[in-house]
């Protein structure tokens, strides 16, 4: 595990803490919004190798008089960060002024025993730094400050940083193997978080029955030991719920579906979690298609199993014998309904009970290590000589396709290229053939194939040059 020191950013709802943390970090992982309440678990990055960046919900949150578990969940999160850091950054709105929950949250530091470093934020112009004298209420100095989102005084907030963390540990730490970055996708309410939180055995993520409670996508380093073994390293991200664009109602919805996109875009290993009780819907396939698209490994997590379980000790259910004979059933409706997946495995568990639960991290090994995996030229023009002779391509405008020679040009996913006569006389089904046929053939289950396409010279009209016909 990495040994950075970890700073803490809080403070009640609005008063920037995500756009700070986005300054900090120089990304943009945490949502920005104006809507109080919008980042509800613990963000964390690890910034410029020196220290990992905590951002959190705003403390005294009321998201809803309704969702008093959600409200007391947030505040366990920020218990979490505030124990976790060495440094606490505690950020309080220097246009609205001192109030009464800023008080509470610095007392509240204070019973923690944790002395933090004020930082007024808001100060967009030198003028608005008259007002900020009241703020030394508090007991913690006058403070620094800033404007996060002007980046105003962030130069010197990162001064005091590396001044309050001193000077880096001379110390022989050997070079960690790269972690697999495992990112869970899916609908909202199919149990995303409760997988995390019993994967890491931590109530780290909030997990409530409202859907959308996750908003942003959240990375949590993970240490899994087997048997005595080494550690296998692994980062989940863990991610909010995606609804279909016409149910999306708001703008907050329509950036944490944004994030979700790229924590797909950063994975290795992406497990699409689907809810026992409802099987593939239409949704699902939607997201399937999405992860394809990025290229990325999948498998299929059939989360709350439990039910099923749960069922058969009661009384089997009609027609099948056993629950095992119903899996294999369940699983031939899932594949036939996701039938453009290269043969990804499908695993179940259950959240609630841990019911196979180190299935996932085996899977994510194995589909990491078949992700990486170099194959063979000459093994590569065997096979598709082998494929062309057992099925001839279609007649495409007079002529068939033809491949002179091939070669994998990448993976993540799987790059096959192909050299041939005319990229127009692939048509999709015969390259759906060949893709389907390198995953058996290379045991690349779960991992994408993708074909690119380099035509033979062509010569322009009037024109000597030739050009090379490709399709990337």
């Amino acid at each position: 595990m990495n040994t950075f020191p970890h700073i803490a950013i809080v403070g009640r709802p609005n008063v920037g803490k995500s756009r700070l943390f986005n300054r900090l970090s120089n990304s943009r992982v945490a949502i920005v919004h104006d809507e109080p309440g919008v980042t509800r678990d613990v963000n964390s990055f690890v910034v410029d190798d020196e220290f990992i960046l905590l951002d959190t919900g705003g403390i005294g949150l009321a998201i809803d008089s309704n969702s008093q578990d959600l409200n007391l969940a947030v505040d366990e999160q920020i218990e979490f960060a505030i124990q976790a850091a060495e440094i606490i950054l505690f950020l309080v709105d220097g246009r609205e002024g001192l109030t009464t929950l800023d008080e509470i949250i610095a007392e509240k530091l204070r019973n923690c025993g944790k002395v933090p470093f004020l930082v007024i934020n808001k100060i967009d112009f030198p003028k608005l730094e008259e007002g900020t004298g009241e703020f030394s209420r508090l007991g913690f100095g006058e403070g620094l400050m800033i404007s996060a989102e002007h980046s105003r005084g962030i130069e010197n907030l990162r001064a005091q940083i590396d001044r309050l963390i001193g000077p880096k540990k001379e110390e022989s730490i050997r070079e960690e193997e790269q972690r697999i970055k495992i990112c869970f996708l899916g609908r909202p309410n199919v149990g995303k978080s409760s997988l995390c939180n019993s994967l890491i055995k931590s109530k780290r993520l909030i997990v409530n029955e409202i859907p959308g409670t996750t908003r942003d996508a959240v990375e949590i380093d993970f240490d899994y030991r087997k048997n005595g073994e080494s550690p296998w390293l692994f980062s989940l991200i863990d991610t909010a719920g995606l609804r279909k664009k016409n149910k999306i109602n708001s703008s907050v919805e329509y950036f944490s579906s944004i994030r979700s996109h790229h924590a797909v875009e950063r994975a290795d290993v992406v497990f699409l979690v689907l809810d026992a009780k409802t099987g593939v819907t239409k949704q699902d396939k939607l997201l399937a298609g999405k992860i394809l698209e990025f290229g990325r490994s999948i498998a299929v997590l059939v989360n709350k199993w439990d039910f099923a379980l749960e069922s058969f000790n009661r009384n089997p259910l009609p027609g099948y014998k056993d629950e095992d004979e119903f899996r294999k059933e369940f699983t031939a409706s899932v594949l036939k309904e996701l039938f453009f997946l290269p043969d990804s495995p499908v695993i179940y568990v259950s959240a609630k009970t841990g019911f196979h639960l180190d299935k996932i991290f085996e899977s994510a090994r194995l589909l990491d290590e078949t992700a990486r995996r170099q194959l063979s030229t000459p093994r590569i023009n065997r096979l598709i000589s082998k494929l062309v002779l057992r099925k001839s391509p279609p007649m495409v405008k007079g002529g068939r396709f033809k491949v002179y020679y091939a070669l994998q040009t990448g993976n993540r996913p799987h790059r096959i290229r192909l050299y041939c006569n005319q990229i127009a006389r692939l048509d999709d089904s015969y390259r759906r053939y060949l893709a389907s046929n390198f995953t058996s053939e290379f045991d690349l289950q779960g991992c994408p194939v993708k074909i690119e396409l380099v035509g033979k010279p062509t010569r322009v009209k009037g024109d000597r040059i030739s050009k090379r016909s490709r399709e990337g």
